[in-house]
């Protein structure tokens, strides 16, 4: 297929979408026409497959097929009603992959949603990476501010990381910070937590958060006193967990957050080279 019939393709799909209550959609007898159907009935029989589809994926067929009239005219003035279908993107999609790929159409649809799909794939991706590494950053903030305020209070590098390890006892159901290291298989060198996923740094930084903030309002001091609150708040959070079934000992190790940091940044310098070559 020629690269201008894709564009004009694609242009026309897009360019068919309504919106009604901040859902797009579009109208089955405007997707015949582009998907090179001249037959009515014909492209129904592709609209009955996708249905079947939909309801073998565990779609609601009604959430994505809405069948609808509206009034057409038909010369003279006057007017019928014409029966028509409400279509998702995913309903336009599956009418595509249940239609004549010998049509020209029907295959460009075809790459067209594959390509569409990958690319949310993508985006989702990239939206749960972002939120574990701002998890991450987010974390290590509150870590610095505890360390400095018990600095202040009489508590050394080395008691700081008693009360983070003591912490991560309670968190952990027993396990501290070495042994979660031992037991998720990282080095000894490396920070528990660039290998753990969203929820549990979450859950890491929340409790060292309300330990930050009872430090200062109750003005605790030494290295057993703060141990006492930070290992409470732990086991508080860890409580919290536990209501919706988490675990956070049970949890899988996620990669190496250094590595995903190095993703996005090279992620990041292949868009702008993109957009550079784009103004040239």
């Amino acid at each position: 297929m020629e690269k201008e019939t894709i564009i004009k393709l694609n242009k026309s799909f897009e360019e068919q979408a309504y919106e009604q209550d901040g859902i797009e959609y579009w109208l089955a007898r405007e997707l015949q026409i582009l998907l090179g159907y001249a037959d009515w009935r014909n492209f129904l029989n592709a609209v009955v497959k996708a249905k079947e589809s939909c309801k073998t994926s565990g779609e609601a067929v009604s959430d994505h097929f809405v069948d609808v009239n509206k009034m057409v005219k038909i010369g003279s003035g006057a007017e019928r009603k014409q029966e028509d279908i409400m279509l998702t993107r995913y309903a336009c999609y599956l009418i595509a992959q249940n239609g004549d790929p010998k049509k020209e159409q029907i295959a460009f649809a075809q790459s067209y949603f594959a390509i569409q799909t990958r690319k949310q794939e993508l985006l989702e991706e990239r939206i749960q990476l972002m939120e574990r590494l701002q998890a991450r950053e987010k974390l290590a903030a509150t870590e610095t501010e505890l360390s400095k305020n018990i600095y202040e209070r009489g508590v050394d590098n080395k008691g700081f990381a008693n009360i983070r390890s003591k912490g991560d006892w309670a968190l952990f159901g027993g396990h501290n910070t070495s042994a979660m290291k031992r037991k998720l298989g990282i080095t000894e060198n490396r920070p528990l937590a660039d290998f753990l996923p969203t929820i549990t740094i979450t859950a890491k930084q929340l409790a060292t958060e309300i330990t930050n903030f009872n430090v200062k309002k109750n003005d605790l001091k030494g290295e057993s006193r703060i141990t006492t609150e930070h290992v409470k708040n732990n086991t508080d959070v860890r409580t919290l967990l536990g209501k919706s079934g988490i675990k956070p000992e049970q949890l899988p190790p996620e990669e190496d957050i250094k590595k995903l940091q190095r993703k996005v940044k090279s992620a990041d310098k292949d868009l702008a080279k993109k957009k550079l070559k784009g103004k040239e």
